[in-house]
């Protein structure tokens, strides 16, 4: 808890402003964090034990040569720009009204590595360090302010998304709970041997939807629901004397206490199951049930997969695609992060896909274990998001007829066109399954990628950018996995591929301008995928190349990379933070009009609220220091 106010330091009392102006002066600083979750007293004295200064134009603020920072700025009126020096080519940034600075040297006692200078005729109140140090011991909120200043934008712009789609969320909880928060109770267990008669006598007593058998240590052996009753034992003739072991579900698919709701509703939509035992060291101590995820929710990923995968035809899943929307607005009023709605999202598009691969290859009589469909760019890193064209392709056996790849092509252009009428447009570029280019043999493909590695001419680096990041998703997941050990060898092999895709990746312009503030086009229009998330997507994929990672999704990229670059968990760690703002302001920015689907990744920054124009232009820095990092390691 915080210390409460009256313990503060009083302010000597000829610098105190009068109760009239500190009102004012409170007003002022309250829309700005740390200030807007500070209490008053702390604000006041932050107020009584500041100066305020003039700086105009182009004047000197603060540099390395003043040594060690005395005194913490915050920007009544105006703006700074911060120029580093040659031993730390980081480029210019600003900070605007309402900002703090310079925080971590201020915090950390030492000298500032950039030269400060006012951009306008700026206004700034100082406060010495000494009482920053102060300030800091009797308010938690301004401390964690200090020391964890990206960390709190993330979570301020998080809950003011929530607080913006609160009427579209349907429940409390939300999807990043820990199991073992969620779950309240010890659940209702018996012993294998135990007869079927007693378990559902417990069951209906009890009023549960299932029993877990466990052994004598508590751990999990096998379930039996109230829906595997009609199947396994009524119609079966089963006798009620029978033991559990006869007819439970074995092995139990089980989660643990540190697993969170959204992997149990991912582990149920997977494997079309309502409960999931949650375990601590291997024993169960609780039941995580459907309703218990979404008792509030009219619609559930569990649901919107269900009606999925009952589709009979095209014109069911067209409608059923139509809940992908509907559950990613909801999910969104309830805070979920952008890993886990892209997650989620890119989830829902494969169950989809899937049911509609089936219900083609029994129109075509085709056998899928025979072939394999592949995802590609951002449906293949688990990244989509809801305006998303198709990129998919097709592996098909060495030995496949060519007779037979013609009905195949017919097959998948089939399957494309149905992916675009459920919302998911041709790909303009035509990477699709259907076209000649993209359905090739295991050997074809193993050339092809051969090709683009050994040659690195500008459309190889293109392809690159979209094939490489291939998921499989049905058929014969072996070919796939045999591609995929073949080219990430490739790729480690060719240091000078790697250079190539490094140097070609560096010619996308990180959007600051020399001032260092967040650079739009002529109508104050930003492009968050291309000149945004494509910069981390970019560097994620080199990075997991050069050092055979094989995962495909970006966050799980940069978190390998990073300990493999030797780099601070903070630094890595502000990778992903960064790329998942920009991810989840890509989103917010495609639900919110459907005007908005028209040009689906591009931003009127002016209309960003306070806090999220701060994080996207801090956002945008962490992505010019990845971009660094590519010179640093390429560029030689």
């Amino acid at each position: 808890m915080e210390t409460p106010p009256s313990t503060l330091p009083k302010a000597v009392p000829a610098l105190t402003p009068s109760p009239s102006l500190l009102r004012n002066f409170r007003q002022e600083l309250l829309p700005f964090p740390p200030f807007a979750q500070m209490r008053a007293p702390e604000i006041d004295y932050f107020l009584a034990h500041c100066k305020q200064l003039y700086f105009a134009p182009d004047e000197a603020v603060i540099g390395p040569a003043d040594g060690p920072v005395k005194t913490l700025y915050f920007i009544r009126k105006g703006a700074v720009t911060g120029s580093r020096g040659l031993a730390d080519q980081m480029g210019a940034f600003e900070y605007d009204a309402g900002d703090l600075f310079p925080v971590s040297a201020a915090f950390a006692g030492r000298a500032v590595t950039a030269s400060y200078r006012a951009c306008a005729d700026t206004f700034l109140l100082a406060l010495p360090v000494s009482e920053v140090h102060a300030l800091a011991q009797h308010s938690v909120v301004f401390a964690e302010y200090l020391t964890q200043r990206a960390a709190k934008f993330l979570t301020l712009s998080r809950k003011a998304v929530q607080e913006a789609y609160a009427t579209h969320a349907m429940t409390e909880q939300t999807l990043e709970t820990p199991l073992g928060v969620l779950i309240t109770k010890q659940p209702i267990t018996c012993s294998a041997d135990t007869p079927l008669k007693t378990a559902l006598e417990v069951m209906h007593q009890s009023r549960i939807g299932s029993m877990l058998a466990v052994d004598t240590l508590g751990q999990p052996l096998g379930i039996l629901t109230r829906y595997d009753i009609l199947g396994k034992i009524t119609l079966a003739q089963v006798p009620l004397e029978a033991p559990m072991s006869r007819v439970m579900v074995k092995p139990v698919l089980t989660l643990t206490t540190e697993h969170t709701a959204q992997d149990a509703a991912l582990l149920m939509s997977r494997h079309g199951i309502r409960h999931v035992p949650v375990t601590r060291e291997g024993v169960a101590v609780g039941m995580v049930s459907e309703r218990d995820l979404f008792a509030m929710q009219r619609q559930s990923l569990k649901s919107v997969s269900t009606e999925l995968r009952s589709a009979l035809n095209l014109d069911a899943l067209k409608t059923a695609a139509l809940g992908i929307r509907r559950l990613t607005r909801s999910l969104l009023g309830q805070g979920v992060q952008a890993r886990q709605l892209t997650t989620m999202i890119s989830h829902l598009n494969d169950v989809l896909t899937e049911r509609l691969l089936k219900i083609q290859a029994d129109a075509f009589g085709l056998d899928l274990q025979r072939m394999c469909w592949l995802c590609l760019g951002s449906e293949g890193r688990d990244e989509q998001t809801i305006a998303t064209d198709q990129d998919n392709a097709l592996i098909l056996n060495n030995d496949t007829p060519h007779e037979m790849r013609e009905t195949i092509r017919a097959f998948a252009q089939s399957v494309n066109q149905a992916l675009d009428a459920c919302g998911y447009p041709l790909c303009k570029g035509g990477i699709m399954a259907g076209e000649a280019a993209c359905c090739l043999t295991l050997d074809e493909w193993r050339e092809r990628f051969r090709h683009w590695i050994a040659q690195g001419s500008p459309q190889d680096l293109l392809n690159a950018s979209i094939y490489f990041d291939f998921r499989p998703l049905s058929g014969d997941l072996s070919l796939a996995h045999a591609l995929r050990a073949d080219v990430v060898q490739q790729a480690r092999s060719t240091p000078r591929f790697l250079k190539q895709l490094a140097l070609n990746a560096l010619t996308r312009s990180v959007p600051l301008n020399w001032r260092g503030a967040i650079d739009c086009d002529e109508q104050g229009m930003l492009d968050l995928k291309l000149r945004g998330t494509a910069i981390f997507v970019d560097a994620a994929r080199i990075y997991s190349l050069a050092f055979g990672i094989q995962e495909t999704n970006t966050r799980m990229r940069l978190d390998a990379a990073g300990p493999l670059l030797k780099l601070a968990e903070t630094e890595y760690g502000s990778w992903t933070s960064g790329f998942e703002f920009l991810q989840m302001l890509r989103l917010r920015l495609q639900l919110e009009s459907e005007a908005a689907l028209v040009s689906p990744n591009e931003i009127l920054v002016a209309t960003l609220n306070d806090i999220d124009r701060r994080i996207l232009r801090e956002s945008i820095k962490v992505a010019h220091r990845i971009q660094q990092r590519l010179q640093l390691d390429y560029e030689r």
